[in-house]
């Protein structure tokens, strides 16, 4: 291998770690992204079973109301 030639493969692999480290990165970034909307997820699939008991209360009371009436 001449001297150019171990130039260019030297470059290229330069090139390659800063490429993984850019990939690394954005790895970490969406990684982070996607615990972000787990939890947010997690809490708007609480916040919906929530409101779903609240009408299905409703509902109760107002066939009862129905029913007395």
């Amino acid at each position: 291998m001449d001297q150019q030639q171990f130039i260019q493969l030297e470059r290229k692999v330069d090139e390659l770690i800063k490429l993984c480290a850019v990939l690394k990165e954005e790895n970490d970034t969406l990684k982070s992204r996607e615990s972000s909307w787990g939890l947010e997820r997690s809490k708007l699939v609480e916040k919906n079973e929530l409101a779903r008991n609240k009408i299905e209360a409703m509902i109760v009371r107002l066939k009862s109301l129905e029913q007395n009436a």
